[in-house]
């Protein structure tokens, strides 16, 4: 296993604390092998086996645990004397698991950590119970440097590799197979189904599964452009494409795609007003494999996946993450945590003058002084535009 040492070194730090630690992300983006890194790092720094409760629920051998009467009694079983460590892996398939998770913590002297595939996990009663005595770790597919790590490239030729990683995505077990295109394909594509399956229409008890599938090929071949409930539906029943849709079903749908992490909703925010907007957002994928899949490895449009790339990027560096409106102009990116502001616009090129004068004009219509960037694959291009620092893409994904 290769250590992933953002995402273990969190729980390392959260440790011995009194926070049930919850992994999220989409599904194969490495949730359990981390809780495996995690259990190795236990035993490694004098941690007994007995005192560890290791327990995946997509294995067979936990089918006998329904529900969470069922799961507290396994678990008080195991629990002898001493500081109790549990790792509870893909556990929304326990009916009502919170009920146990909450009666553990109080019970026992017990650590608990907890991984799962979708947002209901933490939109149950878990929140209500443990009312701020959690703390949500979010877990992406690999970063463009983790994706070299994992396929041992070294610096050399680094921008055909980034088109790798452009193609193919990042989630970890792609690295294994990437040189046979078919089994990526395939695998690809059961993760998608498994997703679409398990995570949304099981879980929302969906009938129109053809009106799901066509706003999710609509999301992923307009990503990085606006979008709303009402453009989709105009333009799904304007081509005839689904037999009738309306926006409050669109909505709905839209919503279960975010909370099975396969896709995520940036906001658009007033730079001026420092005021959130409702209307208009953009999705992005958690991984451009996935999406470059379901469209079958075409119509790749290089500037949004770019832009997808950045969004995911400064996400997994802990920004929150809008889209900048100021007067006229569209910002690609606001990303704020509690020490800084950075305005990102995103761009494959800046040598059409044409292209180089409309990002410049976005920034430069922001009236505050927070540090502005832009992201490029050019490479020989001044580094600073009247303060706007111009900055290789694949340069700022290695920082």
């Amino acid at each position: 296993m290769i250590i992933r040492e953002m995402y273990l070194n969190r729980l390392i730090e959260a440790k011995d604390t009194d926070l049930i630690k919850v992994v999220t992300g989409v599904r194969r983006s490495g949730k359990s092998t981390l809780l495996l890194m995690f259990k190795d790092y236990l035993t490694k720094n004098g941690i007994q086996s007995d005192s560890i409760i290791y327990m995946n629920f997509e294995s067979a051998m936990y089918d006998n645990i329904k529900d969470y009467k069922d799961l507290y009694e396994y678990i008080k079983g195991k629990i002898n004397n001493k500081k109790t460590y549990l790792l509870l892996d893909e556990v929304q398939n326990v009916d009502k698991w919170e009920k146990a998770v909450n009666s553990l913590h109080v019970d026992f002297d017990i650590d608990i950590y907890i991984t799962g595939s979708n947002a209901y996990l933490l939109s149950s009663e878990l929140s209500t119970l443990l009312s701020g005595r959690y703390i949500e770790i979010k877990m992406y597919p690999l970063s463009f440097k983790e994706f070299l790590k994992f396929n041992n490239y070294d610096d050399n030729d680094l921008e055909n590799k980034f088109y790798e990683y452009l193609k193919y995505g990042g989630l970890p077990a792609i690295t294994l197979i990437k040189d046979k295109t078919d089994l990526v394909m395939s695998y690809l594509n059961d993760i998608y189904n498994t997703i679409v399956k398990k995570d949304i229409i099981d879980r929302n008890n969906i009938k129109d599964v053809a009106l799901l599938e066509n706003i999710i090929k609509y999301l992923v071949t307009n990503i990085g452009s606006p979008v709303s409930a009402s453009k989709i539906s105009a333009y799904l029943n304007s081509n005839k494409i689904v037999d009738k849709s309306n926006h409050q079903t669109i909505d709905n749908y839209l919503n279960m795609l975010e909370k099975s992490y396969i896709m995520y909703k940036a906001d658009r925010t007033d730079i001026r007003n420092k005021t959130l907007l409702k209307t208009l957002g953009k999705y992005y994928i958690s991984d451009l494999g996935i999406r470059n899949s379901i469209l079958g490895f075409r119509n790749i449009n290089e500037g949004h996946l770019l832009e997808n790339i950045v969004y995911l990027e400064l996400l997994r560096r802990g920004f929150r993450v809008n889209i900048g409106k100021t007067l006229d102009y569209e910002v690609d990116f606001v990303a704020e945590n509690p020490n800084q502001v950075i305005y990102y616009q995103v761009t494959k090129s800046l040598y059409n003058e044409e292209v180089k004068a409309r990002e410049i004009r976005s920034l430069e219509s922001i009236s505050d002084n927070y540090e502005k960037i832009i992201l490029t694959m050019d490479k020989t291009l001044a580094s600073d535009y009247n303060g706007i620092k111009i900055v290789n893409l694949i340069d700022w994904l290695l920082q």
